[in-house]
């Protein structure tokens, strides 16, 4: 069939208007491409820092406060540990939890001392003293002696605990340092509890929970071996 003004086929401009019409419909689907593509980007970019705009760095006082109290108070359990480790003669048992307790400690106190850095947070407190001077060896006559001086709710062993553990041998050693570390993890497990509650940072909560389940097994443990020494 032809024109009537020109004589050329109509089918031929159909064909025309067709193609013309196919690449408009291409450049719109390109653009559709290109927009959802930069969508996937920023939502990729999103899931990449962890939590959006405040990524592994959102925290709360709490976790500054947990944080910042369970380095010094890994510290001293590292210490006690050590010392333990150093004497002669000491029931077997006693040993491993010692290095049990030591290896598990020493990375956690790194790992916080990372989040500090990442949260731009000091290891001190806001007085300016940091926490291992308040709960380290500080005066905690409050406390019993005989079963682990505590700094509050803490655990902390005072400057006599840990002179009485660093002079004990053999057997009175080991009893020691169980009956100290006993009351030592009772405070740890207190304060992750707290962080439990309160806190905010994801990773501290984790450490918290693992704190709770890993310390109150050791307290188990450590309870069943004094009762054999």
């Amino acid at each position: 069939m032809k024109s009537p003004a020109t004589g050329k086929p109509l089918a031929a401009g159909a064909a025309a208007a067709a193609i013309v019409l196919a690449l408009a419909g291409c450049g719109s689907n390109d653009t559709d491409t290109d927009t959802t593509a930069a969508s996937q980007t920023a939502t990729s970019d999103t899931a990449a820092t962890g939590h959006g705009e405040h990524g592994d760095s959102a925290h709360n006082d709490a976790d500054v406060a947990f944080v910042q109290g369970m380095i010094p108070h890994h510290e001293q359990a590292v210490e006690m540990s050590d010392m333990i480790l150093a004497k002669p003669d000491i029931d077997p048992r006693v040993v491993e939890l010692a290095q049990q307790i030591k290896d598990a400690q020493g990375p956690e106190i790194e790992t916080m001392n990372g989040w500090l850095t990442t949260w731009g947070v000091s290891a001190e407190t806001e007085q300016g003293d940091t926490n291992h001077d308040d709960m380290g060896h500080g005066d905690m006559s409050q406390g019993d002696t005989d079963s682990g001086a505590m700094d509050g709710h803490s655990g902390m062993m005072s400057e006599d605990d840990m002179n009485a553990l660093a002079d004990a041998q053999g057997v009175d050693a080991a009893k020691l340092y169980l009956t100290q570390m006993i009351a030592h993890h009772q405070g740890a497990v207190e304060m992750a509890q707290t962080e439990i509650d309160t806190g905010e940072n994801p990773d501290a909560v984790a450490l918290a929970h693992q704190i709770v389940e890993t310390q109150q097994a050791e307290i188990t443990t450590m309870e069943n071996i004094a009762t054999s020494l």
